[in-house]
């Protein structure tokens, strides 16, 4: 696999393919929200917002409503509590989010591929350190970029801890329209393919990325319409075409692309038959000779037998991945193992590739889309 780094976030230059365009600087409320949200999530204060230190004496004001302490007009807010800290610190950042409303929600919950992006290094964020660092940050810790624990309290009684997550609207309003900016013009980017490379997996990852980035845009943009009022129009936005287009034109790519399946130890074609089935239901052909994608996979079946029990044993393992026979690149890893038992070796074996077969039906589909979703291949 190739990987090329990706510069994302406003203002930053996008760098794809040796193309590079010019650099501007990310707006100064934006760096300043990246940066208080940092601080915050690696344990320092941030100057920007209220105090919201423990109280003398008793529970803190924001304990019963965190607007006690923060303008419901400049901040949202949301209160966690949990038998630790840090578990309370997990569900201050989950209320913040639910604050936002189940399709938020949703749409956090969906952002794995596009966090898998920015750790594996197909996506590396802006060059400064503020933004590149709140974005790893957050998305390690399942937070919304911005959000900052600003408190945190011990009840001596029960010893049960509180924590209050707070996001500064305006801050938050720069920082999400930035993001918005900047992956608009890296989608821009990726999407912008040679015809040679029009029908390859190469072709196909770019839009699947640029589906994965979409849906980061259509959180924010979601985001946006919450904290300041208002869409992404109003705020003098781009247009954010949703993820789902993407995905359209990433699956009108698989089927001009056929991949062969070649299997070595398999028993009647059946692990072939799953990954032939599999690679269906997301859009390609399989089949056919002298094709440019191979997906080879080899099976072993052995004898696992327990000393003392009178059950056969037979342990399967599959290795498969995708041949590039182009360059011959390596993608989309998969492996599966694993033991069934029966009185007979023969049916033990029978077992043991029902197993597979039901493992490869269950799993391949997403392990080739996530793969294809939050990497990007480069000839």
């Amino acid at each position: 696999m190739f990987k090329v780094n990706i510069f994302l976030a406003a203002g930053l230059a996008v760098l794809l393919g040796g193309c590079a365009s010019a650099p501007t600087d990310i707006d100064a409320e934006a760096s300043a929200a990246a940066q208080a949200a940092l601080n915050a999530m690696q344990g320092g204060e941030s100057a920007a917002l209220p105090s919201a230190l423990n109280a003398p004496n008793g529970e803190p004001a924001w304990i019963s409503s965190p607007y006690n302490v923060y303008d419901k007009n400049a901040y949202v807010a949301a209160v966690g509590s949990g038998g630790n800290r840090a578990a309370a610190e997990r569900g201050a950042f989950a209320a913040l989010t639910a604050v936002f409303g189940q399709s938020v929600e949703a749409e956090f919950s969906n952002l794995t591929n596009y966090s898998e992006a920015i750790h594996n290094g197909s996506i590396a964020v802006s060059e400064n350190n503020a933004v590149r660092e709140a974005v790893k940050t957050s998305s390690a810790m399942d937070s919304l970029i911005g959000a900052e624990i600003t408190g945190v309290w011990q009840n001596s009684a029960d010893k049960y801890w509180y924590a209050v997550a707070v996001l500064d609207k305006k801050k938050a309003s720069s920082l999400y329209s930035e993001l918005i900016r900047g992956n608009i013009r890296l989608i821009d980017e990726i999407t912008t393919i040679p015809d040679t490379e029009s029908n390859s997996l190469e072709a196909f990852s770019r839009y699947q990325l640029a589906a994965t980035i979409a849906g980061a845009n259509e959180l924010y943009g979601n985001l946006l319409s919450v904290i300041a009022g208002g869409t992404p129009a109003a705020a003098n936005l781009p247009q954010i075409r949703n993820s789902a287009y993407y995905h359209l034109e990433a699956a009108k790519i698989a089927r001009g692309i056929p991949i062969a399946v070649k299997v070595t130890g398999d028993m009647q074609n059946r692990i072939g038959n799953a990954f032939a089935v599999s690679l269906g239901r997301i859009g390609f052909k399989s089949g056919g000779n002298n094709n440019r994608y191979i997906l080879s996979a080899e099976v072993s079946l052995t004898d696992a037998n327990l000393s003392g029990n009178q059950f056969q044993f037979c342990r399967y393992n599959v290795d498969a991945y995708l041949i590039d026979t182009a360059n011959g690149g390596r993608l989309a890893p998969y492996n599966i193992s694993g033991r069934e038992g029966h009185t007979a070796m023969s049916e033990a074996e029978l077992r043991a590739v029902n197993a597979a077969v039901k493992k490869i039906d269950a799993e391949y589909e997403n392990v080739f889309d996530n793969f294809f979703s939050s990497n990007l291949l480069r000839q």
